[in-house]
């Protein structure tokens, strides 16, 4: 399926992907423009977002659009924003990848302080669900204006073992979501998946893993294809699925 995946053309396609100012979202990002889509860059911290800009024009990718939002503080209203901005600059949405995430911190559940329980269920899982709503009826418009399948991906992380807390909590609510919508929208030729990447050398695992050899790790550009190849449309069909890098080897 590599080869395959190696051959995936993005020309044209409008694609926002969340926490694209560094780790696996920048390096999903870089290898969408690369294929010629343009993408939406979301993440909170502007000057990120701006370095991610320049590579992508300095390799000659068509212009993104960089959108500043704190997921952690984001409102309904911001959502409805949000839509009403793409609807207006581009008219449409071709594909979203729910990536970013916040560990928060890894404590025993009886000590887990509520004010952070909240914040960090906010970001990995209020957030996604928030987005994805508001980002449905232009990917719609999309599947009907152009006759092809829309794309919803979660980047999700199965961590159900003492300490994970909320974090844990919030993607096995992903997870769910993930099939609920899959479901729901199989009719409107949305294809609905996640994919676990596994341990990746990210700024993210590194909190996480304080100790660990970073370097025996993949690098977020070793597991960006996967997640083109479920942003693509080229899995017409197959939904409510969630794949790992044994998928694609």
């Amino acid at each position: 399926m590599n080869n395959d995946i190696d051959q995936i053309k993005l020309d044209d396609k409008i694609i926002l992907i969340t926490g694209a100012g560094d780790g696996i979202g920048k390096a999903v990002a870089l290898d969408c423009a690369r294929r010629g889509a343009t993408v939406i860059l979301l993440g909170k911290t502007i000057h990120k977002l701006e370095h991610v800009y320049d590579e992508i024009v300095a390799a000659g990718g068509a212009e993104p659009a960089i959108y500043p939002m704190d997921l952690a503080g984001a409102t309904a209203h911001d959502y409805d924003d949000l839509h009403d901005n793409i609807e207006k600059e581009f008219g449409r949405l071709d594909a979203l990848l729910n990536n970013a995430g916040w560990l928060g911190a890894s404590t025993p559940m009886e000590m887990f302080d509520t004010e952070l329980w909240y914040r960090v269920m906010q970001v990995n899982l209020n957030a996604p669900f928030l987005l994805t709503r508001a980002c449905i009826p232009l990917i719609k418009k999309s599947t009907r204006e152009h006759a092809s399948s829309g794309a919803i991906v979660f980047t999700t992380d199965a961590k159900t073992s003492a300490y994970w807390g909320a974090y844990g909590v919030a993607k096995s609510g992903l997870q769910t979501l993930m099939s609920i919508l899959a479901d729901e929208l199989e009719s409107q030729h949305i294809m609905v998946n996640a994919f676990d990447p596994g341990p990746v050398r990210t700024s993210f695992r590194t909190r996480a893993y304080p100790a660990e050899d970073a370097t025996a790790m993949n690098r977020p550009e070793d597991v960006s294809a996967p997640f083109v190849y479920l942003i693509s449309g080229e899995c017409e069909g197959v939904t409510g699925k969630t794949f790992t890098l044994d998928d694609f080897k």
